[in-house]
């Protein structure tokens, strides 16, 4: 259900806006995407996981707080961020 080491740094790499960047709400949000998918699949194969899905309801409320921070920051680096990451809204 968690992502490897390798993975989060391939999408801090990815998202961050300089070198070690790992507090901006770009990375933030895609880490949380992928712990998002992750958890996702996993609720697939296990229905009755209640614990489990009260954990995805909290990081999905996260990255939507995140989101509209970042909407409300910069509206340019928001539409770039749900593009790249495939989010709608």
């Amino acid at each position: 259900m968690s992502i490897t080491a390798e993975r989060k740094q391939a999408l801090i790499e990815e998202h961050g806006r300089q070198k070690g960047d790992t507090g901006s709400p770009e990375v933030q949000v895609a880490i949380l995407t992928e712990r998002i998918r992750n958890l996702t699949d996993h609720l697939g194969d296990h229905r009755k996981d209640h614990h489990s899905r009260r954990g995805l309801l909290i990081m999905v409320g996260q990255r939507r707080r995140l989101l509209d921070y970042l909407k409300g920051k910069d509206e340019s680096r928001y539409a770039s961020l749900i593009e790249s990451l495939g989010i709608r809204r």
